[in-house]
């Protein structure tokens, strides 16, 4: 049994009410009234930094459960800590669409993008299919994916090349600013890969211009 486990409270509804006290003891009320300003309409906001939700989440029970009840709250912090805390290994693709669906803001994409949806096996299947759907939420995860199984060295193969081209220049010509900005964000990741895809990446900045 490890430290996490030993420390452990012993309930579910324990362990979420530890994890509001901790973040009530972290709240920046300057940090969550720009939030709201800039408008996330949790009904909480605790202002509490990536970097410090990323020191409470090392302490916490990294159970399913807890993932699931934490994602499942309409706080901020609870819903970025959820992909902090859910363990790889029973995460499926079921519960990587239930969780896509019922994402919020672009923050929460980047983080289970980072911490979770990255690691997962099928991490590549669901980025490309999630860039081909319609709800916007969706395909700014699907690019957010990509963007950094790229950063983590991911190379696509001429054939998804193809596609991630094909799904960037659509989104790019849409008129949807978080989904560009994402496609955008994708593409630069893209084009680092070496001279080739710079080329294709060019030829396809060029061709929104003309």
């Amino acid at each position: 049994m490890n430290e996490r486990e030993k420390t452990a409270p012993d309930s579910l509804g324990e362990q979420l009410r530890g994890v509001k006290r901790d973040l009530r003891a972290m709240m920046n009320g300057v940090a969550s009234a720009s939030m709201r300003e800039k408008g996330l309409a949790y009904k909480v906001i605790f202002g509490v930094e990536l970097p410090r939700l990323q020191s409470l989440a090392d302490g916490l029970p990294h159970t399913a459960a807890l993932a699931r009840a934490l994602w499942t709250e309409n706080i901020r912090e609870c819903r970025l800590l959820a992909p902090m805390v859910q363990p790889v290994e029973t995460f499926l693709p079921a519960d990587a669409e239930e969780w896509v669906a019922t994402m919020h803001y672009p923050e929460e994409a980047e983080v289970c993008s980072m911490q979770l949806f990255a690691r997962l096996p099928y991490a590549s299947d669901l980025a490309f299919r999630w860039m081909a759907r319609d709800e916007e939420m969706v395909r700014l995860c699907g690019f957010t994916l990509v963007a950094r199984l790229l950063t983590l060295g991911a190379r696509p193969g001429e054939r998804d090349g193809a596609e991630l081209l094909d799904q960037a220049e659509a989104a790019l010509r849409g008129d949807t600013p978080a989904v560009r900005r994402a496609a955008g964000k994708a593409l630069v990741k893209y084009m680092n890969l070496g001279p080739d895809e710079e080329a294709r990446g060019e030829a396809l900045l060029a061709s929104l211009e003309g």
